[in-house]
């Protein structure tokens, strides 16, 4: 070995270290083991606490959905959310236009007030997470979920193996399965089942097993209040005076594919591309590249267009976006009004398990007379407004 690769070989100091005698050895902690980019995988088996809350596709056909009345909870919360907070230990943002996480409270036993304050919230910050919710087992998150509207079944996706759980969506994914290459990222940012005619408001999704901190499965939402404020005045008037068409077709097709039973007719829905959401007053861009498919009353090529521009915004303005690292027990909370949101993937060969509850919410509409978010912070705490306009020299620095 070449001397200069050497290590030095030096004796050993005859001084005390700090804390122990002379003589006497320090006490050695426990190595922390890590591996990069690694983390422990579970093993499962019969036991598996959750086993019958683990998917299945039933052989069952139901009727179309029809519009029902819809009252949102929303209203009824006060405005400073001092009944959902009055037990908390903590909460904050996790930026100013979308997340909020609290501690110290638990879901399983909020009363009617705090109910109506937790929707409101969420009408206002879009998602609210809550850590270690292992009292709310699925049958108290149905029945948070139906304070809020009726409970919403999907035609396509899996339900529970406990009977009588068909309005309860399952994720489960486990092995070497990864499906990043079936989707253009962009694709995967969607809000649920916006096709149908009453789109949901208010969803919960538990997870009840996935990897460990470290090892992937995230989820990203992104602020469609904070999509719209991210486009000119102009732009946001040509879209205010557009619909665009939903569908279900494509899940359908998918079910069909891999031999499942579509449990319901697919179906095409046109909604306005801005929406305004009835508890904050506020207009939001009602798209998602997962189910949109043209823009009704405009050329395709200026319909592509559009669409394509928006899928930019909504994938890509990181302001608009939170992204949560999930443990197990811990509970999402969103308005799909107002939020899109994205699975990451990565995780592989860890078990991911969770179930998502959602209702019912109004046919979406909007109001011309209601505002923006940006605009209504700006006047509340006198914030400069954007400068959309594109001038300026700007010497970028992060």
């Amino acid at each position: 070995m070449a001397p200069s690769l050497e290590e030095p070989v030096t004796a050993p100091t005859t001084l005390p270290i700090v804390g122990t005698k002379v003589g006497q050895l320090p006490k050695q902690s426990t190595p922390l083991h890590y591996e990069p980019g690694r983390t422990k995988i579970e093993s499962y088996d019969s036991t598996y606490e959750f086993e019958d809350l683990r998917p299945r596709f039933p052989d069952v056909h139901w009727d179309a959905l029809t519009e029902v009345p819809y009252h949102d909870k929303g209203f009824l919360g006060d405005p400073e959310f001092r009944n959902l907070l009055d037990g908390a230990t903590d909460v904050f943002d996790y930026n100013p236009k979308i997340g909020t996480e609290i501690h110290g409270v638990d879901l399983s036993q909020l009363t009617d007030a705090q109910k109506n304050d937790l929707a409101r919230l969420i009408s206002v910050r879009g998602v609210v997470f809550f850590r270690n919710q292992k009292n709310l087992d699925i049958d108290k998150q149905r029945e948070l979920g139906a304070y809020f509207g009726k409970l919403h079944k999907h035609a396509t996706t899996s339900v529970p193996r406990r009977e009588g759980l068909e309005d309860v969506h399952v994720i489960f994914t486990e092995g070497d399965k990864d499906m990043r290459a079936m989707f253009t990222p962009s694709f995967l940012w969607h809000s649920d089942v916006s096709y149908e005619i009453q789109p949901p408001s208010y969803t919960s999704l538990k997870v009840l097993t996935g990897p460990p901190r470290g090892g992937g499965g995230d989820t990203l939402w992104s602020s469609q209040y904070a999509a719209y404020d991210a486009l000119s005045p102009p732009m946001q008037k040509y879209l205010e005076s557009l619909t665009a068409l939903h569908s279900a077709q494509i899940q359908a097709d998918g079910s069909k594919a891999l031999g499942r039973t579509v449990r319901r007719e697919p179906i095409v829905t046109e909604h306005p591309l801005v929406r305004t959401h009835p508890v904050t007053g506020w207009k939001s861009l009602f798209f998602n590249p997962g189910f949109v498919t043209k823009i009704v009353g405009i050329p395709k090529t200026e319909s592509d267009a559009i669409l394509a521009y928006l899928n930019e915004v909504v994938a890509t303005t990181q302001e608009l976006h939170v992204r949560f690292q999930w443990n197990k027990h811990d509970v999402a909370f969103w308005d799909n009004r107002i939020c899109g949101h994205s699975a990451s993937y990565g995780f592989a060969p860890h078990r991911r398990h969770g179930v998502r509850v959602a209702c019912h919410a109004e046919r979406p509409y909007l109001d011309p007379a209601s505002t923006s978010q940006e605009d209504e912070y700006c006047a509340r705490y006198g914030l400069p407004k954007v400068n959309k306009d594109g001038s300026g020299q700007v010497n970028y620095n992060d």
